[in-house]
């Protein structure tokens, strides 16, 4: 199966080799012309009929009828327009204008205006607030390493796992994390502050080999080397625990001056970001190579002893790792903790939190037999915990039913989007599949959430409303030979199309009966006939409508010669007999 062996390419690239080179910049412009043009394509078709109407005005003689009342081509045109406003809001424009612009000219304010304090506003400013957050691009929290995993796969497949665009976030991220305004108070840093802002990577290895020949105790050059020269994962944890062993001495000694002055504060921030960083790394070695308890115990730790640093989501990490040892009350304690409704929410929080409730019921779930006697309270528990989570990222379920080929995770993800769902289902398939069931039950009801979400995607049911700017940005996240999943779009119902199409229909009639009224006239006249006529005599009333053809030509060449109308007539009359 084409997918599976996808998978099993991705899996292979999970252990060994080295750097990846540096890419090209222009890599993907297709791509981002195509989603441009997705994006102006309604202006397209605008800019389309204008300048087919202004082509055809001289046919259509349409400067001379313009004035002669076309109320029918006018209605015609609202509905179309009406049609293509709901297509894109969701809603009817007639009845956003009055409810949004006439009301309150009427006197209708007393609901729609809110105080500064009331909850109405605070809601709006929450939601706005959280669409903010969630078109962020976060880093993934379970991302490979860039010599032992991603350059692996570069050298298997000859293809480039990693975007421009995300490993140069990842040099920004490096920036902030292990740099800060002391670092000219120590050479090593200084070589290390010049080594992040390589965009080459022999010259980054290069230059932490230079600041390890001016302080052999440099953490952060150490870290360096194990992401991007190391090959294999025993490699990248021998170099981790000499930074380790580095960072502990370099944060201690911080910890001791950090009163003294704001850049010595600045100097312990950045230290404990780096021993912080030394250590997660550290327990992602570990689970790696097998040795999960030793790595839920670093993970622990590490949350107990650095609570506030939840921008690297090592909870997640543990989740993980938990759900490999099938710790399954471990688990749900984590959820309990970070599943929380003032937390941002996260693909791995939600879909760990629906295999939870499916796990109770998988195992005996079957749709015949829960059609015929419907849901238990569990079995609902389970398909609405679905419900949530495909609400939240609905991308993932394809990766996880093996419907969409999965590739290595990117550096960063972006909530919601693809680039997320292919971290999560990279880490989690695993933890699905070894559940009974589990899959067969996402397969069953994973669809179902999309009728339950009002339309359009600004709604939403459980969420805030899904972000329209994820399709764009895992353009940028994900390589170009990766197909980027979109939001599932919802059909519009059967009476908009029935309503469009009879509009459109009304209005050429009414265009062509107002250029064209004898034609038209001729036309209505033999589809009465018709329509009274026996089957059997229609064949004969199509070769007499031959005859009205003819009259209207012998006036149209009225000026001809008499000869010439004369034999017309006679064709004409034997045409017919």
């Amino acid at each position: 199966m084409a997918d599976r062996g996808c998978l099993a390419e991705a899996e292979v690239a999970g252990a060994s080799p080295a750097l990846v080179l540096g890419l090209n910049p222009i890599l993907g412009w297709r791509e981002r012309l195509r989603a441009g043009l997705a994006g102006t394509g309604a202006s397209l078709w605008f800019v389309a009929g204008l300048g087919l109407l202004y082509a055809l005005r001289i046919p259509l003689r349409l400067c001379e009828n313009l004035a002669a009342g076309t109320s029918s081509l006018i209605s015609g045109l609202i509905f179309i327009f009406e049609w293509w406003y709901f297509h894109k809001h969701g809603t009817s424009f007639i009845e956003h204008v009055s409810v949004s612009h006439l009301r309150p000219l009427m006197g209708g304010t007393e609901h729609s205006i809110s105080e500064p304090g009331s909850p109405s506003r605070n809601r709006d400013s929450e939601t706005s607030r959280q669409n903010l957050s969630e078109c962020k691009v976060w880093r993934n929290p379970l991302n490979l390493f860039r010599g032992a995993e991603y350059r692996r796969y570069t050298w298997v497949t000859g293809k480039e796992p990693l975007t421009y665009y995300d490993m140069n976030l990842s040099a920004q991220d490096h920036q902030t994390f292990f740099t800060c305004d002391t670092d000219f108070l120590r050479p090593s840093d200084t070589v290390m502050q010049k080594a992040w802002r390589e965009r080459n990577p022999p010259a980054r290895i290069k230059a932490a080999y230079q600041a390890l020949e001016l302080n052999n105790d440099c953490a952060t050059a150490y870290v360096l080397l194990a992401e991007e020269e190391a090959t294999t994962i025993v490699d990248a944890e021998r170099l981790f625990k000499q930074a380790l062993k580095a960072g502990e001495t370099i944060y201690r000694r911080s910890q001791q001056c950090q009163h003294q002055s704001p850049q010595h504060e600045a100097q312990l921030r950045r230290d404990t970001n780096v021993l912080v960083y030394i250590k997660r790394r550290l327990a992602m070695c570990a689970r790696k190579l097998g040795r999960i308890r030793e790595a839920v115990k670093i993970m622990r730790d590490l949350m107990k002893e650095f609570p506030p640093l939840t921008m690297l989501n090592v909870h997640e990490n543990l989740l993980e790792s938990l759900l490999e040892l099938q710790a399954y009350a471990d688990v749900q304690a984590v959820l309990a903790k970070y599943d929380d409704i003032s937390l941002p929410k996260s693909a791995a929080i939600c879909y760990t939190a629906a295999l939870l409730k499916t796990r109770t019921v998988s195992d005996k779930f079957s749709p015949e037999t829960a059609s015929k006697r419907g849901l238990s309270t569990a079995e609902i528990n389970a398909v609405e915990a679905i419900h949530r989570a495909v609400e939240f990222n609905p991308h993932v379920p394809k990766y996880l039913l093996e419907m969409k080929s999965l590739i290595l995770p990117p550096e960063h993800i972006l909530k919601r989007g693809d680039s997320e769902a292919i971290a999560y289902a990279f880490s989690h398939l695993q933890h699905w599949k070894r559940i009974e069931g589990a899959l067969n039950l996402l397969q069953c009801t994973w669809e179902g959430t999309f009728r339950m979400i009002p339309h359009p995607l600004e709604k939403g049911h459980l969420f805030y409303p899904y972000p329209s700017c994820t399709e764009t940005a895992d353009r940028e996240l994900l390589p170009p030979f990766h197909h980027v999943s979109v939001y599932p779009k919802r059909e519009l119902p059967l009476f908009i199309h029935f309503t469009a199409g009879f509009c459109s229909s009304t209005a050429m009639i009414a265009i062509l009966t107002h250029q064209f009224p004898e034609i038209m006239g001729i036309f209505v006249k033999a589809h009465g006939v018709l329509s009274s006529l026996h089957p059997a005599a229609e064949v004969h009333l199509f070769v007499s409508s031959d005859i009205y053809y003819n009259i209207y030509m012998n006036r149209i060449y009225q000026k001809m010669e008499s000869s010439t109308i004369q034999n017309l007539s006679k064709k004409c009359l034997t045409s017919d007999s």
